[in-house]
């Protein structure tokens, strides 16, 4: 088995210039914890659902109109590339199910995009797909 078999295909990606309340509206309106950042088709980055809660933590406690207004300012201005993390890890699609596992452990990731060799993003791979493929199997293999 390889990442291709099991990674997801329709990711929903960001751009750099991306904006964070753009990013807030995503990670509300879909059932995801991760976006890839890609510029001209390659990935340059990631930002997590964990890196957006840790942005907003610095916001202001109070729940006031005008506090909400800075914050929502604050999220409109800032971007992508300011906050998302740099340096990702990847995988190809023809590598081992066995590699990215170890890749999860190592480093505690969660996501790892999927790229081609010209660099193009081909999916990501998350350790709910490893789950899921785990889990699926098992239950073959008691049956």
């Amino acid at each position: 088995m390889t990442t291709a078999d099991i990674m997801t295909r329709d990711v929903i990606t960001v751009n750099p210039d991306t904006t964070m309340a753009k990013v807030q509206d995503i990670f509300r309106m879909n059932n995801i914890h991760h976006l890839p950042v890609v510029d001209e088709g390659r990935v340059v980055g990631i930002i997590s659902h964990s890196d957006y809660l840790k942005l907003l933590h610095g916001f202001t406690l109070f729940k006031t109109e005008k506090s909400q207004e800075y914050n929502d300012a604050i999220l409109r201005s800032l971007l992508v590339g300011e906050v998302m993390t740099k340096q990702v890890a990847t995988l190809h699609p023809e590598d081992s199910l066995e590699l990215a596992a170890s890749l999860f452990r190592e480093n505690l990731f969660h996501a790892i995009p999927v790229v081609e060799k010209s660099g193009e993003l081909a999916g990501i791979l998350t350790t709910f797909d490893m789950i899921n493929y785990a889990f699926s199997n098992q239950a073959l293999l008691s049956n």
